[in-house]
């Protein structure tokens, strides 16, 4: 248990070790243009990119170095078709190409008149599918071991071992609690959005890579997902208890329950997106708030700069160890209360079937 720990605590420390790299390459680069503005820096590193920044170090010339990895720009104008190349032509927004710049990571034409349609890949479509590829690889692996038996006959071996008891969970703790005998029907759904929000949780991590879970829009699809599961899973007994709710005189219906019960067909799948959105994003935001207070204090005194690094970087420290509990949680509670509304969903045609 303690090897473990110290494993987590060693990982955490060299991707921290990375982000104040980069974090005090570009607050330099701050400092010499137009002064620190954390505000800005922490939303550039939440936001989504067309490239893979990782850090910037300036050489004894005075130009800048780049560790970044550059993605396809695709970009379809009725005046100029579809035009493909690659993001480091824009030089990190210091220059335009092809009539289009780059400003605040986002693309814009030169001519105003100029209508297109950014169609570019980028870091967070890139890491969606490395992650979606992971998944299928990984599951599609275990499937087959225990096609062969491994599993069955024998005790499983490697990822099997540790993705077993985690698909036993979900089934035990999630889906049969809240889905009673049709937990058979939507485990397969329940598991692929559980997985795939863990595996998007832990790469965002990783310095340089992409908060996904963080961006609101990859949200909005899971939950418009799960809103359309929960429709297709209610009954007439659902219906009636919104637009007729039993046992309630009829203006209350009328003006009170009906109201409230169409809202909360709309909120269900509302507190999905934005419980994943804000608290992935939270995370990301506290940890560089600290690694940004280095900086803060180091702009008004040098020594002040130097003699809170080490607290700050512990505060980081412990946020991020933290933020690895917080990536297993949400993708837990994203699934347990998906379960939860389409559990709800067919609720009254059972308790009716058990009244009866």
């Amino acid at each position: 248990m303690q090897g473990n720990w110290l494993k987590s605590l060693l990982v955490a420390i060299l991707g921290l070790f990375f982000v104040v790299l980069h974090e005090q390459a570009f607050a330099n680069d701050h400092k010499e243009q137009e002064g620190l503005d954390p505000a800005k820096l922490i939303m550039e590193h939440i936001q989504d990119a067309h490239d893979f920044h990782f850090f910037t170090l300036k050489k004894n010339d005075g130009s800048e170095f780049h560790a970044t990895i550059p993605l396809p720009i695709i970009i379809y104008s009725s005046s100029k078709g579809i035009s493909m190349f690659s993001s480091s032509r824009f030089e990190h927004g210091h220059a335009a190409y092809n009539g289009y710049k780059l400003e605040e990571g986002k693309i814009h034409a030169e001519d105003p008149n100029d209508k297109f349609y950014d169609l570019s890949i980028t870091k967070n479509v890139v890491q969606m599918l490395l992650a979606l590829t992971i998944l299928v690889s990984l599951m599609i692996g275990i499937a087959n071991k225990y096609k062969k038996g491994q599993g069955v006959q024998t005790a499983p071996k490697g990822w099997q071992n540790a993705i077993e008891p985690v698909i036993t969970f979900v089934r035990d703790e999630v889906a049969k609690p809240n889905l009673a005998g049709k937990y058979n029907k939507y485990l397969p759904y329940l598991l692929t959005v559980f997985f795939f929000i863990l595996i998007n949780n832990l790469f965002g991590l990783l310095p340089g890579s992409a908060n996904v879970t963080g961006n609101i829009a990859f949200t909005i699809v899971l939950g418009v997902i799960s809103f359309f599961v929960i429709l297709f899973s209610t009954n007439k007994h659902f219906w009636g208890h919104i637009f007729w709710y039993p046992g309630v005189p009829v203006v209350v219906r009328l003006l009170i329950m009906l109201p409230v019960e169409l809202l909360g067909v709309f909120t269900k799948p509302f507190a999905l997106i934005v419980r994943l959105f804000a608290n992935m994003v939270a995370g990301h935001i506290i940890i560089l708030s600290f690694i940004t207070l280095i900086f803060i204090f180091g702009s008004m005194n040098a020594v002040a700069g130097w003699g809170f690094s080490p607290m700050s970087v512990l505060f980081a420290v412990f946020i991020y160890l933290i933020e690895i509990m917080v990536a297993f949680i949400q993708a837990f509670i994203f699934t347990n209360l998906t379960a939860v509304f389409i559990g709800q969903a067919f609720e009254g045609g059972h308790h009716d079937e058990a009244h009866h």
